[in-house]
């Protein structure tokens, strides 16, 4: 059940819309379920005293004014409010009765009409459609004084959430005031009236979204902007500094034909400038690809390159989510910039599920929790060199270290989803949830061929090193870990990875240790995909099973990975780390 509310001055004229045709001839059936006094005139139903609906509507709108008259100058300008409280499209139709009680629950829970406060502003409720209401109501109290009003939407809001629940509607996500700006209807009816597919609104969002991901300077990002095709406007002070922007779609007019614009501010809460400012301080760290983030090896292709990069930091902010740490809200705004980073350059098969990902996690990215020290240098380097490498093939190398970058964003988006509900934010979590559904169709599509060559590798074996290594699957993955997909079918990916790797010059069961120790497998929808992609990061093996695997090295073995024993688990050493940049490790910035 989803309240909207606005404020007017013109109570006439709103009941006019409201016992009208509507827009698109949607309004049925105007009556009214509610007033203040039950005995309100109904210009749709009421015809025993005046058969003329418009003489009667007249009467309404005198009976709903009459207090602001009477408060003289000392009533507000806007003295109307109006909400429209909707239900979701699966609940069941509800009775005049029923919408009766919710328009008195509302008006007493926004201290309108408190039940049995005689002096109560007048109202009254609307139905003119199956499934919403609105409710008219004016602000001036029977003893001619202004209403106390203070959150009314948040108080309209809780109401909603506790009558969902009382009725059996659909209950709603209670939200904390940090989402974007919905479209309009007038937007949205535009939208369909032009062709286009979404709200101007909308596409101008994410669009910014996009410009911002990566960007180094401020310079950069309007740029990008412009490149994109967007009229941009950046507003200047006296002093002829930047102080905000505005921006608008080709094409996109008013009846005056001029364009129109919107600020950043409307678009979301943090993409207004002085916000973009504070995120672009922090900076980027140049120089992305190097030894340590890409495994030791430079001479993949260039998004490919990338991709592996940004999988090893993706790895990284995963773990700082699953500490626990407030400070881990800044690793989310970078997460979203690398979703945004992987959209632009991804390959067509996978687009279309990746730009749902990074809409939805685009909610998962807010919060009222500010994270103070963090730094996201790295994350944000990560999804600039996505950028900067240009688009993937989606085959080759190249299209695998893109299956390789999704494994681990739907771990990422789960651990963001895990972090968010332990601090009540259920539409972020709900928002995080649905980015890694669109993830993991994504990755099926990339993996589809790099797993199916990996698998007829594996099935390839020689039968004594295939059971070797299949030995070494079972010893180091409990049943219970593999989700009943311990044999040798299901395994087999991961067994010819395992042999690449000892070809390599790895120990096969401490690499494999170390995979399974970098961080949690419960929330992966395959243990053993996920287990490759780590194992192929690490050992610098190539992500596309058809490229030719060769010592590291500039051509001589590598030695056997070895341990150390650190609390009684297995700690890899320096050399064979996950591909991670570290506070220790990454660059400095120039």
């Amino acid at each position: 059940m989803v309240p909207k509310i606005r404020r007017g001055s013109r109570t006439y004229g709103l009941l006019s819309y409201l016992y009208g045709p509507g827009k698109r001839d949607e309004h049925t059936d105007a009556h009214l379920v509610g007033s203040w006094d039950g005995f309100a005139p109904d210009p749709g139903r009421d015809t025993s005293s005046d058969p003329d609906p418009k003489a009667t509507l007249a009467r309404l709108s005198a009976a709903l004014d009459l207090r602001v008259k009477q408060a003289g100058t000392t009533a507000p300008a806007q003295h109307v409010w109006h909400c429209s409280v909707r239900t979701d499209p699966g609940d069941r139709h509800l009775t005049d009765t029923e919408w009766n009680t919710v328009a008195r629950r509302l008006v007493h829970a926004v201290n309108l009409a408190p039940e049995g406060d005689p002096d109560g502003c007048r109202w009254v409720a609307v139905r003119h459609a199956d499934d919403h209401i609105h409710i008219l109501a004016t602000m001036v109290r029977g003893d001619l004084r202004r209403p106390r009003m203070n959150y009314d939407f948040k108080k309209a809001q809780a109401e909603c959430r506790r009558i969902e629940k009382e009725m059996g509607l659909r209950q709603l996500r209670p939200g904390d005031g940090t989402g974007a700006k919905s479209p309009t209807s007038a937007e949205r009816f535009k939208a369909e009236r032009t062709g286009r597919p979404e709200a101007s609104r909308e596409s101008l969002r994410e669009a910014v979204r996009q410009a911002l991901a990566g960007a180094a300077t401020e310079e950069e990002f309007f740029t990008r902007l412009r490149d994109a095709g967007l009229r941009v406007k950046v507003r200047n002070a006296p002093s002829g500094d930047a102080i905000g922007y505005n921006v608008a779609l080709p094409g996109d007019r008013n009846r005056e034909g001029s364009p129109i614009w919107y600020p950043g501010s409307k678009l979301a809460p943090d993409l207004s400038l002085p916000k973009i400012r504070r995120r672009l301080a922090g900076g980027t760290a140049e120089g992305t690809t190097h030894p340590v983030a890409t495994g030791g090896r430079t001479d993949w292709p260039p998004p490919a390159r990338e991709r592996r990069t940004a999988t090893g930091i993706a790895e990284r902010a995963a773990t700082l989510l699953d500490s626990d740490d407030d400070e881990a809200a800044a690793q989310l705004v970078g997460i979203g910039e690398l979703l945004d980073a992987a959209t632009q350059t991804s390959p067509a098969a996978t687009r279309a599920e990746l730009a749902a990902a990074a809409r939805s996690f685009e909610r998962a990215t807010r919060s009222h929790i500010q994270a103070q020290r963090a730094d996201t240098r790295a994350i944000r380097s990560a999804a600039r060199g996505i950028i900067q490498a240009g688009n993937a093939l989606g085959r080759g190398e190249d299209g695998a270290t893109t299956a390789m970058l999704l494994s681990t964003l739907v771990l990422v988006t789960l651990a963001a989803a895990r972090w968010h509900s332990a601090r009540g934010h259920a539409q972020q979590a709900h928002a995080s949830r649905q980015a890694a559904e669109h993830l993991r169709a994504a990755y099926h599509q990339a993996a589809a061929t790099p797993m199916q060559a990996l698998r007829d590798q594996g099935r390839a074996l020689p039968a004594t090193e295939r059971r070797t290594h299949q030995a070494t699957i079972r010893a180091a993955l409990p049943e219970a870990a593999m989700r009943g997909g311990s044999s040798s079918r299901k395994t087999d990916a991961l067994t010819a990875t395992l042999a690449q790797a000892e070809q390599a010059g790895h120990d096969p069961k401490t690499l494999l240790q170390q995979a399974i120790d970098m961080r949690e497998l419960d929330t992966a929808d395959d243990v053993t995909d996920v287990l490759v992609w780590r194992l192929r990061r690490l050992a610098q093996l190539p992500a596309h099973p058809g490229a030719a695997t060769r010592p590291s090295q500039a051509g001589v073995s590598q030695p056997k990975t070895t341990t150390h024993r650190t609390h009684n688990r297995t700690a890899p050493t320096a050399a064979a780390r996950p591909a991670v940049a570290t506070p220790r490790n990454r660059p400095p910035r120039r």
